[in-house]
């Protein structure tokens, strides 16, 4: 029973992660489109849409040096989820 629960909920998170998939570029996105990426929750959303206030992402070295507690982790599973820096995945 607890092993069925257990792929249950991998496949319910699976799900929802999937759901959303698609090309998000980092520098056109809004709020929702953001959050809609597995991986960015409000409060990413929020430190990445008061980074893009200075300006554009250059690509995924300045997105990482602007937006705090952004590092390579984040960002590669971000990318893996969708999400693109001037159309670079």
């Amino acid at each position: 029973m607890r092993r069925i629960l257990q792929w249950l909920r991998a496949m319910a998170f699976a799900l929802v992660c999937s759901s959303g998939f698609g090309a998000v570029d980092i520098n056109s996105a809004n709020r929702a489109q953001l959050e809609a990426v597995c991986g960015v929750g409000t409060e990413v959303a929020e430190r990445i849409l008061l980074a893009r206030q200075q300006g554009p992402f250059k690509d995924w070295a300045d997105l990482m040096a602007r937006v705090p507690g952004m590092g390579a982790a984040s960002a590669a599973r971000l990318s893996a989820n969708g999400m693109t820096v001037v159309g670079l995945p």
